[in-house]
């Protein structure tokens, strides 16, 4: 129940108990006698949840029904409008130019012919328009998944003496995966992701994009057919370095464009950092690939044009106009059994890489997806794309990044992309031809480097939890030296042991007591103004020896009464006591167990939500998105939806989010990220105007890891991210010491010394949004 400044005193020879309660202001006022009337509770009945369960079946079937096209759910507002229109076909022909040569170049990775990575395409972004829950996911062909399709294809054909072909192999991997996706998003199993973890996620992506980029080296260079790239990565640079005599005239198409691809990226990236509002950069930059892929198909065409058979250099060679694969795809029989082995690693790339990209931009672009129908979406996309004989497609990083950039409104934008990517196919295959295997290579490379961890997210996966960053590092060795599949199954199965680790093992600790005050508006003595030792004290009597708290405390209750309005903690509690929400504006948040990468995103969804429900957003008209469609657009819709203009919205702003970790044992740094990510939400909801707090952190590893992501002084005062060098002057050290953030006024937990005369902080000054207890934030009402 929750806890009080109450005083009482129970009478063991009476039937009713009595109650003293004292006030909560800071002097006390007189004493009543309160009784309490007598409350029996009732144990919970066994079956309610059944009940709950069965309860209306047909509302719920009809309500499951509609959950599975979520484009019924917007399409009927698009405004079709010029701005929106124009922003889903600018997103949707810029992501086509893109997504053609990374195609081709991706089918290559899986030892396919280009026109499959073309149907993947035309299929991937088609299809999970009528189905996503993302406006800025683009579905198609993706370097990880491929080089797993490639490595899969070569296992079956060598265990089978080439007895199925490859595109077979690559379209009943379509199939399986597909279904087991589908399979667990029509059963609600989309939680299942949320068990592998941040260090997991970018431990097989970086070693994944490592093995990718050793593998297309020897591609790039004009002698792939002398190594085998399936082979582990340490055996495949040993075999580069081997070949190195045999580079043919190749490494000049491969070379160039490689360096004509990075020196375009940096210095369009400058230029537009330099000039934001000169779009036409940020478009030059991101139609980097395919301009390399024109010019260099124009001098490869230029310089075989007459003698198409022989020449000095690979090119990608025929590819047959219009969708000549569809139908039936074939099942020559066992076949899955030859599979199936492989199926369990395949599936969590597919299925994890699409998860983890719509979240983040979910979170990143303010709207909430669906993840059971996320994987309902890769499932059905997948099953469809088995009839155009399509290889696995999920989610793409980079084009997803790209699709959010230009500006995308809604899913409908994936029409434009696929309708672009089908008149490539019909129109421009003829000149598919010429195209340099090298410079494929030199796009593969290219688009894959983004995907290794950089320094800075392996030094912050260390400040924040040494034990993750040992699994990340251990994942990457292990898929370097073995195989992606092993660090997969790696770093999943060190995240599981971790958890039942703490579960099995949890720590604790003795404590004592304090008594504490909340410091209003405290100013903190320097630290060199700290006492000193016995034998360095001054004799002089005039001269302080120590320091002055030019400050003022009061008494105030932490956890108060239900009759106040600051913050109370309730578990179960007689329904009859009344109890007061926080102040107006704040909003306090208590994880019930250990705050780790299995429970964090849920428990970081709830956090949205209720700021979103209790709280207006920063500005008075929000912007009409797809997933905030507002009014609709059809007028005969208006008048059997009765809507109604919204009124004036009276919500408080956001000022404090307070999250309450006096029982968290444990974090780790995909809960940390987690916490990022919410910032970067309530960014857009409520500005720069609100700070986030913790309290009840008894664990120091729990403080360091939300030091090292950022938190614990104002998330927004940007002195904290950079620090001087040494050698700067005395007033610039002074101008950057951390401020306490947008808030007015702050209070401090102090405890009272041995002689009683003195206060003590119970946490560092340096980062006041650490508390030993929650503040009542009265002085937010001031």
């Amino acid at each position: 129940m929750f806890q009080s400044n109450f005083e009482s005193s129970v009478e063991n020879d009476r039937p009713e108990i009595e109650y003293q309660t004292a006030s909560v202001a800071s002097s006390r006022e007189s004493v009543a006698n309160v009784v309490i009337e007598e409350y029996n509770e009732e144990p919970v009945p066994a079956f309610d949840y059944v009940k709950e369960i069965v309860e209306s079946p047909r509302s719920k079937a009809t309500t499951y029904v509609k959950s599975l096209f979520p484009i019924l759910g917007w399409i009927g507002h698009y405004p079709f409008t010029p701005s929106w229109v124009y922003s889903d076909f600018v997103a949707g022909v810029t992501v086509a130019i893109v997504l053609v040569p990374q195609s081709m170049s991706y089918a290559q990775l899986a030892g396919l012919s280009s026109e499959y990575g073309l149907y993947s395409s035309f299929v991937g972004v088609l299809i999970y328009a009528f189905f996503a829950t993302s406006k800025d996911v683009s579905i198609g062909p993706v370097a990880v998944m491929s080089l797993e399709v490639g490595r899969l294809i070569a296992r079956v054909q060598e265990k089978t003496d080439n007895a199925y072909a490859a595109p077979v192999i690559a379209t009943m991997v379509a199939l399986l995966c597909g279904s087991i996706a589908l399979g667990l998003g029509l059963l609600r199993l989309g939680f299942i992701v949320e068990l592998i973890s941040l260090p997991a996620v970018l431990a097989f992506m970086t070693g994944s994009a490592f093995n990718i980029i050793v593998g297309q080296v020897p591609g790039l260079m004009g002698f792939g057919s002398y190594v085998n790239s399936k082979t582990a990565t340490y055996k495949v640079v040993i075999n580069t370095l081997k070949n190195l005599h045999r580079t043919k005239v190749d490494a000049a198409f491969g070379f160039v464009s490689l360096f004509i691809l990075y020196a375009w990226k940096y210095t369009t990236s400058y230029l537009y950092k330099r000039y934001p509002k000169q779009k036409i950069y940020f478009y030059l930059q991101q139609l980097r690939s395919a301009i390399v892929i024109i010019f260099s198909t124009l001098i490869s065409y230029l310089i075989i044009r007459h003698h198409k058979t022989e020449h000095s250099f690979s090119v990608n060679g025929n590819v047959p106009s219009g969708l000549k694969h569809v139908g039936v795809m074939e099942t020559p029989p066992g076949l899955v059994g030859h599979i199936a082995s492989e199926l369990p690693a395949a599936t969590i790339i597919l299925v994890l890489e699409h998860i983890s990209i719509s979240k983040s931009f979910g979170r990143i672009n303010d709207y909430k997806i669906n993840p059971n129908q996320e994987l309902i979406a890769i499932g059905v996309t997948n099953l469809i794309g088995t009839f155009f004989n399509a290889y696995p497609a999920t989610g793409s990083f980079s084009r997803t990044a790209l699709k959010a950039k230009c500006g995308v409104k809604t899913p409908f934008a994936g029409i434009f992309t696929g309708a672009c990517v089908l008149l490539s196919i019909y129109c421009f295959t003829d000149a598919f031809y010429y195209i340099p295997k090298a410079s494929l290579s030199a796009i593969i490379i290219h688009a894959v480097g983004d995907l290794l961890a950089s320094h800075k997210i392996t030094w912050n996966l260390w400040k924040i939890q040494p034990l993750d960053f040992a699994i990340f590092l251990i994942g990457v060795v292990i898929t370097v030296f073995a195989t992606i599949e092993d660090g997969i199954y790696f770093v999943v199965c060190a995240s599981v042991a971790a958890v039942l680790w703490r579960l099995c093992k949890p720590n604790g600790t003795f404590l004592g007591r304090v008594r504490v005050v909340e410091v209003v508006d405290p100013i903190v003595a320097p630290a060199d103004n700290q006492l000193e030792d016995d034998s360095n004290k001054k004799s002089d009597a005039n001269v302080e020896s120590r320091p002055v708290y030019r400050t003022h405390y009061r008494w105030v209750p932490l956890r108060t009464s239900p009759n106040s309005s600051t913050p109370v903690h309730c578990v179960y509690v007689n329904e009859r006591v009344a109890v007061s929400p926080p102040p107006p504006g704040v909003i306090v948040f208590r994880p019930s167990e250990a705050f780790i990468y299995s429970n964090c995103s849920r428990q970081i969804d709830a956090v949205l939500d209720e700021v979103k429900r209790v709280t207006r957003p920063k500005h008075a008209k929000v912007e009409k998105t797809f997933n905030n469609p507002g009014q609709l657009n059809v007028k005969w819709l208006h008048k059997i939806t009765r809507y109604q203009e919204p009124e004036e919205d009276n919500r408080p702003v956001l000022k404090i989010v307070h999250f309450d970790f006096s029982q968290v044992t444990f974090v780790d740094a995909t809960a940390v990220q987690s916490l990022i990510d919410l910032k970067k939400s309530l960014d857009l909801h409520a500005g720069h105007d609100y700070e986030i707090h913790f309290s009840g952190i008894i664990s120091p590893w729990i403080r360091r890891a939300l030091i090292g992501g950022g938190f614990g002084r104002s998330v927004h005062d940007e002195s904290d991210q950079e620090p001087k060098s040494a050698d700067s002057s005395v007033e610039e050290l002074e101008e950057d010491k951390p401020k306490y953030g947008d808030v007015e006024r702050h209070t401090l937990d102090a405890g009272l010394g041995e002689d009683s005369s003195h206060l003590y902080a119970l946490s560092g000054t340096n980062y006041p949004c650490f508390h030993f207890d929650i503040p009542s934030y009265t002085y937010l009402d001031e």
